[in-house]
């Protein structure tokens, strides 16, 4: 059975009365929801509220649903408007990150060093690849980052990024290609600049 199918049959239990089923989900979900309005909100502790005040408006409005999409991509919208509304409410801008803290990426930077092809240049580089692309995330609007990051960083399709942006397949494409060119403008100097051309 795929996931789809079991988040069917939970989604089932649950507007049948079965409480212990909405746990499940919970479960399953809370983690990705919460990567995802991590990205969008700087702060943990607020990220931790949209997340359940997220799951609480999934609750009230699963009777209402058809299972039309997946649970999933119902569940990532609920969660991006709720963390938009936050946003709007405290009169803050998302954030961009690409989901590889400073800690994880020391630790990549120190399995690299054990590697003899890797140089210090090329650390150097690759170090400043991730703050130009995590630049040029964070000056995106708002709409293309999200586009970029369910793609790119969540690994949606673009139909399912469709029904969490609740928006046409062609104007994700379009997001998409748009917050690739800007990163791409962003990093063309940098790439034309190293010794090494091999990215």
């Amino acid at each position: 059975m795929g996931d789809r199918e079991a988040d069917r049959i939970l989604v089932e239990r649950v507007q049948a009365g079965d409480k212990q089923a909405f746990g499940l989900l919970v479960a399953k979900y809370q983690r990705k929801l919460a990567r995802l309005v991590g990205r969008m909100v700087r702060d943990s502790a607020e990220v931790e509220d949209i997340v359940q005040d997220s799951f609480i408006r999934a609750y009230r409005a699963l009777p209402g649903f058809r299972n039309d999409s997946a649970f999933y991509t119902w569940l990532y919208r609920i969660g991006v408007n709720t963390a938009k509304n936050w946003l709007v409410t405290h009169g803050r801008r998302a954030s961009a990150t690409t989901g590889v803290d400073s800690e994880e990426a020391e630790s990549y930077e120190e399995a690299d060093l054990l590697r003899d092809t890797d140089t210090p240049e090329r650390l150097l580089m690759t170090k400043q690849i991730g703050q130009t692309v995590n630049a040029a995330m964070e000056a995106l609007p708002e709409e293309l980052r999200t586009a970029i990051v369910l793609r790119e960083i969540d690994g949606l399709s673009y139909e399912e990024i469709a029904q969490v942006m609740d928006c046409p397949i062609g104007t994700v494409r379009s997001r998409i290609f748009r917050a690739r060119d800007a990163i791409s403008v962003r990093l063309k100097p940098l790439l034309d600049a190293a010794p090494d051309k091999r990215w």
